[in-house]
């Protein structure tokens, strides 16, 4: 199996990049493995107490479970991916089954804090987006995704966002092998990556 890591910025292009590698390889060689996914649970905690925790920060990340998942991906074994419901900010109690394919793709803003993460990567990526263009995604995303108000977005990104970002997904960008520019819209840059993991992975 050929792990990639695939870090960056809220709003950066990252699930773009891992996408558009999924759709060049085939859905059939290749399995994306979203950190999003691995938000604690916090079903315990009332509904207007746990709309006050911080998650940009990596502590909210159960990244044990992620990395026990993805030790059994790499032995052939399928795993149960649990649902997370970011207008809840919990996780809803169901599962997605994924099996082990060729290529696993490990996207999330924290893919490459984590060191016992990232010694199971082959090739760690860093997506790059000017800050402003990252926010504007991220106030498009979570209005219609996630259930946000604009008031809400902003507050969290000046308050939290941006200085957790700074403080541990910036710094990640050194643990790059590739950095890809301007996000998952360079098209040359992910074309380039694309045509190296098919060589990886075409040689194995």
């Amino acid at each position: 199996m050929f792990v990639i890591g695939i870090g960056g910025g809220t709003g950066s292009g990252k699930t773009t990049v891992a996408r558009k590698i999924n759709e060049v390889l085939g859905k059939e060689n290749c399995e994306i493995l979203p950190m999003d996914n691995y938000y604690k649970d916090m079903g315990h905690v009332p509904f207007e107490e746990r709309k006050k925790y911080n998650y940009d920060h990596p502590d909210m990340i159960e990244h044990t479970l992620l990395i026990a998942h993805l030790k059994k991906l790499l032995k052939g074994e399928r795993i149960k991916l649990p649902e997370y419901d970011f207008a809840l900010y919990t996780r809803t109690g169901k599962y997605i089954e994924l099996e082990s394919k060729p290529v696993l793709i490990v996207e999330g803003i924290f893919a490459l804090y984590y060191e016992e993460l990232r010694r199971y990567y082959d090739l760690s990526i860093f997506v790059d987006a000017e800050n402003d263009v990252r926010f504007i995604r991220r106030l498009e995303r979570d209005i219609k995704e996630r259930g946000r108000t604009m008031e809400s977005v902003i507050d969290q990104y000046l308050s939290l966002v941006k200085p957790m970002h700074d403080a541990y997904v910036e710094p990640t960008k050194k643990y790059a092998d590739l950095i890809i520019p301007r996000g998952g819209f360079n098209e040359k840059a992910v074309n380039v990556v694309v045509e190296f993991i098919f060589k990886k992975v075409m040689k194995k």
